[in-house]
């Protein structure tokens, strides 16, 4: 049979550093991948509409956002006070959404093409021809999948 002691203290061994590092550049890797960045400076101004029945949209990566109001004040010298249609981060034209939609599909892998909705961000003061036009325009391009943006709100009767 074996001894035991029971008398004996035992010191805790030192806690090893030396993967200290690894373990910080493993977390700092994983932030940077997994972080995204504000994709679009918007140079409208937004205030969206409220809506009583909203619905989440589940994949945001299947998403192209043309955004619909007025001009900021640092661009109503050069573009007015119209509303105006932005595209990324430019202004762009109603003849230009079809170039957009088109780009947007060729970032895509083929089988997600049917699943890609447009979302349209309308500022609530736009006058509903110019997002007339822009539907017309979707439609040409077979773009039918589409979402207006809203804020939560309070129903009204």
């Amino acid at each position: 049979m074996g001894k035991f002691r029971d008398g004996g203290k035992k010191e805790v061994p030192a806690i090893s550093t030396s993967s200290l590092p690894d373990v910080v550049y493993m977390l700092l890797f994983f932030f940077m991948v997994s972080t995204t960045m504000k994709e679009v400076d918007l140079k409208v101004n937004m205030n969206v509409p409220s809506a009583s029945e909203i619905k989440k949209l589940e994949k945001k990566s299947l998403v192209s956002y043309i955004y619909i109001g007025k001009p900021k004040d640092k661009f109503t010298k050069a573009y007015g006070t119209e509303p105006r249609i932005q595209l990324n981060d430019q202004f762009a034209e109603v003849k230009d959404i079809a170039d957009y939609i088109e780009s947007e599909r060729q970032q895509k892998d083929e089988k997600e093409i049917p699943l890609m909705t447009t979302s349209l961000k309308v500022d609530e003061d736009a006058k509903m021809g110019i997002v007339t036009d822009v539907k017309q325009e979707l439609r040409k391009v077979s773009a039918l999948k589409i979402n207006y943006s809203t804020k939560k709100g309070i129903r009204r009767y």
